[in-house]
């Protein structure tokens, strides 16, 4: 016989714990969510950025303001109606302005009744009428003599 022992048996390997899902598909529900909100808001937010930044056409028109009102629901802008007329007696052509300013509308209500220049810029393809009702606005006046 021989002195030989038979070697312990080998403790047996722990499994090891599953693998926890990677963040991704922890918080996909989650991302998606954010990324169905949160392209379309940037996207508008860019667009509205380039629209008011970038002028179409800037120049003036000269005649006499029919109307100035601060008109809106949530975002109030002063609306109004410029008279023009060529010749006396003529029916005159309508130019519709917005005027974002405060101190710009105060100017032109001053010296409504005269003939006024309004000095305009265009902004073609705002998004929404929350900046104007129309895409003239007006930022700066001047009375004509």
């Amino acid at each position: 016989m021989s002195d030989e022992t038979p070697p312990p048996p080998a403790p047996a390997a722990e499994t090891p714990p599953p693998p926890r899902p990677s963040l991704l598909r922890r918080h996909w529900g989650k991302l998606t969510l954010l990324t169905l909100v949160m392209v379309p808001v940037i996207g508008m937010t860019l667009w509205l950025a380039v629209t008011l930044t970038y002028t179409y056409s800037e120049g003036t028109r000269t005649g006499y303001v029919q109307k100035l009102s601060r008109k809106g629901w949530l975002c109030k802008t002063w609306e109004g109606e410029l008279a023009m007329t060529t010749v006396p007696g003529t029916a005159p052509q309508i130019f519709n302005f917005s005027v974002r300013a405060d101190s710009v509308a105060q100017e032109i209500q001053k010296i409504a009744g005269t003939q006024v220049t309004l000095f305009y810029k265009e902004h073609r393809g705002v998004p929404t009428n929350c900046f104007g009702e129309t895409t003239y606005f007006v930022d700066g006046v001047r009375g004509t003599k």
